[in-house]
């Protein structure tokens, strides 16, 4: 029987992330002892798919992080870490990242304060818009975020959020896009556009 066509499908949060690692032992203590996020599944399988003859053998494991989500990691048996696997220094990769957030400023001291009494280097506060932010890294160098909301976002923000990138696309495709100030000028003019549309 044929199911009809949901032509509006929507998702329901993230269930889980995943990552590899090669540092098994490490990557538990610090996710169940340190972090205290519950080892709660491990799938333990043959290599599979169409690549199942070079596929290794693998552990596919996940902790609860809570809201009905997971973090999780495969540990593929008997490899060694493929050199463009290896996760780079610098900002940018800063940007693939992990984020749990807790609801005060003292809970946000408290892992601060948790987390440097394991011997887990962590930052200062950060503050930047909406949020307050301390960021540190596991022992695969992959970074993470324990954060708190500053305050709601509000209907104001998505319309910010849709000039911002509405002008952020025009300039990408026009291949002439290098510094901030460009998108911001940029916006002005979607800005102007619309109040004028709305005035109309």
């Amino acid at each position: 029987m044929t199911r009809p066509l949901q032509l509006h499908p929507q998702l329901h949060g993230v269930d889980h992330t995943a990552r590899p690692t090669w540092k098994l032992r490490e990557t538990v203590h610090f996710y169940r002892d340190i972090l205290g996020l519950p080892l709660v599944h491990c799938i333990s399988a043959k290599g599979w798919g169409r690549e199942k003859e070079n596929h290794a053998d693998f552990l596919h494991f996940f902790f609860d992080s809570g809201n009905a989500s997971t973090i999780a990691f495969f540990y593929y048996i008997g490899t060694t870490q493929p050199p463009e696997l290896v996760v780079p220094k610098g900002y940018m990769a800063m940007a693939n990242h992990t984020a749990w957030r807790v609801d005060s400023e003292s809970e946000l001291l408290a892992w601060q304060q948790r987390l440097e009494g394991s011997g887990v280097n962590v930052s200062q506060f950060v503050q930047h818009e909406v949020l307050e932010s301390i960021y540190f890294r596991d022992p695969n160098w992959y970074p993470l975020e324990i954060t708190r909301s500053l305050r709601d976002l509000e209907a104001p923000d998505a319309v910010d959020a849709a000039a911002t990138i509405a002008a952020a696309m025009e300039l990408e495709e026009s291949g002439r896009w290098s510094t901030i100030e460009q998108l911001w000028r940029q916006k002005v003019k979607f800005v102007e556009a619309s109040q004028a549309e709305a005035v109309a």
